[in-house]
């Protein structure tokens, strides 16, 4: 179990350093298949990083030979029959409410992809900011081959932003697997590498994003989260202004100018509120 201020964890490893929570999924005996504690966990963790100023970046992953493969069938299962619907579309919320609190966290996201993300690790995945994998790398929308919609925990609304509205059709409507190659090549992650490397790869990017100031982190998500659906070039630029302007009011913005000046590592003052 993994201690995360006022909350115990049971299949949720976190490591915290250097500013970085390093996020495992851990459930290897079942792929890390989603049953409801490590929903809840998740859930909790990432609801909890909206407030939280001594996380600056996010990495997630899944322990053993698989990222996450999905809802825990088995437990579903088990626990089924005569549920309302109130109860279902309840159920249906705690799920998707992470990937929501995924986007809503400040903090960038890297997803550290080793083989299965199916279903529900795939949202996961597709709702964090930056995925690198392995070349075993197998995702889905699998929620269509087990009688269900392939249009869950906000797979409908990312895939199609990232790999076009024609590509997002013929894997969502069939279910069928990406491949670590054919990914990359729609640029649904930006890296292929050796599971031994995978680590020091997310290692990299976590020091390059904490090169910039803890607020110009912040409001660069935040930002590419409003552009996306932006009505058109004016809103999207309105936004990019105020937030030029609140960046370069924080006192951390003359540490970065400095630091580049003397080419140098920045340090930053760390704000815990």
């Amino acid at each position: 179990m993994t201690q995360n201020n006022d909350a115990t964890y049971e299949h949720l490893d976190i490591r915290l350093e250097n500013q970085t929570a390093w996020v495992t999924m851990n459930r290897p005996d079942s792929l890390n298949a989603l049953n409801r504690k490590l929903v809840e966990e998740l859930r909790d963790f990432f609801v909890g990083l909206y407030w939280r100023r001594d996380v600056r970046v996010v990495v997630i992953r899944g322990a053993g030979t698989a990222f996450c493969a999905g809802l825990d069938l088995k437990e579903r299962s088990n626990s089924e029959g005569g549920r309302s619907i109130g109860a279902g579309l309840t159920a249906q919320r705690r799920i998707s409410e992470i990937v929501i609190a995924m986007r809503r966290c400040p903090q960038p996201i890297i997803a550290c992809i080793d083989g299965a993300a199916a279903g529900g690790g795939f949202a996961i995945a597709l709702a964090s900011d930056v995925r690198i994998a392995t070349p075993r790398l197998k995702a889905n929308a699998a929620f269509i081959r087990i009688g269900l919609t392939a249009c869950d925990i906000g797979v409908s609304y990312f895939l199609p932003r990232m790999v076009g509205s024609s590509v997002a059709a013929e894997y969502m409507l069939t279910g069928r697997f990406f491949t670590a190659q054919r990914a990359y090549e729609l640029g649904l992650i930006s890296q292929i590498v050796e599971a031994d490397d995978l680590q020091s790869l997310a290692q990299g990017f976590v020091d390059d994003m904490l090169h910039a100031t803890p607020l110009g982190l912040r409001l660069t998500k935040e930002c590419l989260n409003h552009a996306i659906d932006a009505q058109g070039l004016e809103a999207a630029i309105a936004m990019e202004d105020r937030n030029q302007i609140l960046a370069s009011s924080d006192g951390d913005f003359q540490e970065g100018v400095r630091a580049f000046l003397e080419k140098r590592r920045p340090v930053y003052e760390t704000r815990e509120s």
